[in-house]
């Protein structure tokens, strides 16, 4: 199983480019591994470049955890993160995913200047 980079996952998203579309398409029909990285920078990507306000962040972000041929790493992680972002998403997705990702690895609480963020459970407002 080959993995991908942040711009096979915006071409997936987005479409917005019918033959690297159809290249990825073809890449991923065998299984494809998604890092929790290139995901970050993916909805990031689709934040700051495309325009997508948090609902459509959201549901892409659900679109690749429900693809067949995509496999997410820590994908429990991603799905929590998902949760958080839909019911705060002035967090962001790279910050919801942050705090499962450490909490799956047992490192609470999140150490963070963000006042927002530090209002989660399982963070700590520095």
């Amino acid at each position: 199983m080959g993995a991908v980079d942040t711009n096979i996952l915006v071409r997936l998203i987005t479409r917005d480019n019918a033959q690297q579309a159809e290249i990825a398409d073809y890449f991923i029909e065998k299984g494809a591994w998604v890092s929790t990285l290139a995901l970050a920078e993916a909805t990031w990507v689709l934040r700051k470049t495309y325009g997508l306000n948090a609902a459509d962040v959201a549901s892409a972000v659900e679109m690749l955890l429900k693809h067949r041929d995509l496999v997410l790493q820590d994908s429990d992680a991603v799905a929590a993160g998902l949760e958080l972002f839909r019911s705060q998403p002035s967090l962001g997705f790279s910050d919801c995913l942050m705090l499962h990702l450490a909490r799956k690895a047992g490192h609470l609480p999140l150490g963070t200047f963000d006042r927002v963020l530090g209002r989660v459970e399982g963070t700590q407002k520095l």
